[in-house]
């Protein structure tokens, strides 16, 4: 087994939440090291939609009012995070501040979106009820079949893609060690004294005293920690198609959302159409069923997306928990913080996780740009319950499900 020089810190994975992660702890002064099993940000954020979606989101239930605390602080930095991020790495991260439509294509799905927009009031959620001939004249690519639509004008969307390319260069800038195909397979851990260090699948071993566990849905499959420290993450996959308008843009110009699926507009002639939701391990291959279903959902509603071409097959993973909510701060043996479990919010949580993190790290919290947002909250003492709201302790002894909950039900697919 060889043995390379110390880092300070190793955060494990390189997708969008390690890779924000690590921008924010070297900025604010440790020397970090991102280990990534294949090349960053290839395997969850490449495949993700982009939403930042708080509002369509929210979930029934106490995990799902966690989810929405932590997204609607999330949600507000996220304007701050991508100024400073595309100045930090000079490139466009293709953040679209259009607002979210959730539409109903029958009475029952009205039905619904009407108990839906019960429910986002009672939360408080700004959210407006607009008649079929209004969502049609906000977007006249809708069907005229369409029943009733919600407006979340605070809902927007980003291209991933270029988060992960801007967040990579701002990493390198600032001086973060990338190491691709370097897959982590064990945690090790000395005693009381907690993590000393990580061993590689090769064999290597790299001392560190702090270790961020950001592998996503593969969090799990790394050895090492005592079974009362460890997390149950489980791997729950998506399939998404990219489609282009040969046209250029102009079918949508806004988020939509429906029972079975959405459609992200790019801005470019580019589509996103999402995503199944399949509690099926890490089966990867696409299949047709799951193809024809989104493609079959999203044609009632927006007749033109017959007429785009496939650019884009792919199947992703999110990282699940058993409440569906994230897993963000220190857990089980000292120098271990956890980073993961974000189901379908890693995109949304990127910035607000990465800053709760340098916090649990023990730095002082940067105060320019997106964590403006947070001082107001540090000072309101609820940055503490954002912890506390996601915590790791919340699955001591490898209870597989807290506080007798099941995992919940997503309020934005309507049924």
């Amino acid at each position: 087994m060889s043995e390379s020089q110390q880092a300070e810190v190793v955060v494990v994975g390189g997708g969008i939440i390690g890779l924000a992660v690590a921008w924010r702890a070297q900025s604010s002064g440790m020397q970090v090291t991102v280990l990534d099993r294949d090349a960053t940000g290839r395997a969850t954020s490449h495949v993700a939609a982009g939403m930042l979606a708080p509002v369509a989101e929210v979930e029934y239930g106490e995990a799902g009012r966690r989810v929405l605390a932590l997204g609607l602080r999330s949600a507000e930095t996220w304007p701050s995070f991508a100024a400073e991020l595309e100045a930090a790495a000079e490139q466009p991260v293709g953040l679209r501040r259009t607002g979210t439509l959730l539409l109903a294509r029958d009475e029952d799905d009205a039905r619904e979106l009407e108990r839906q927009l019960a429910f986002r009031s009672s939360l408080g959620l700004r959210v407006e009820r607009l008649r079929p001939s209004a969502a049609r004249q906000r977007e006249p690519a809708l069907a005229p079949t369409l029943r009733l639509a919600l407006e979340a004008p605070d809902d927007h969307s980003v291209d991933p893609r270029l988060v992960l390319d801007a967040l990579r260069a701002a990493c390198v800038s600032a001086g973060v060690v990338l190491r691709e195909h370097a897959p982590v397979a064990r945690i090790e851990v000395d005693g009381d004294a907690g993590v000393n260090a990580v061993t590689l699948a090769g064999g290597e071993r790299l001392a560190a005293s702090r270790v961020v566990l950001a592998a996503g849905p593969w969090s799990s499959q790394i050895d090492g920690l005592p079974s009362a420290a460890r997390v149950p993450v489980r791997p729950v996959k998506g399939q998404i198609l990219r489609l282009r308008d040969p046209a250029g843009p102009g079918l949508l110009g806004t988020v939509v959302r429906y029972d079975g699926g959405y459609i992200v507009p790019r801005g470019d002639g580019r589509y996103v159409l999402g995503a199944t939701v399949e509690e099926q391990g890490f089966a990867a291959p696409p299949t047709v069923g799951g193809v024809y279903e989104l493609l079959r959902d999203a044609g009632e509603l927006v007749p033109g997306i017959s007429e785009l071409e496939i650019e884009e097959l792919s199947v992703g993973f999110r990282p699940g928990t058993p409440d569906n909510a994230p897993v963000i701060g220190a857990g089980g043996v000292p120098g271990l913080v956890w980073a993961t479990g974000h189901h379908r919010n890693g995109v949304l949580l990127a910035p607000l996780t990465a800053e709760m993190i340098v916090q649990v790290l023990g730095e002082s919290p940067r105060t320019d740009g997106a964590v403006a947002q947070l001082e107001h909250v540090a000072a309101q003492d609820t940055f503490a319950a954002l912890l506390s709201a996601c915590s790791p302790a919340r699955f001591a002894g490898g209870a597989d499900r807290p506080h007798g909950e099941s995992p919940s039900t997503p309020v934005g697919a309507l049924r």
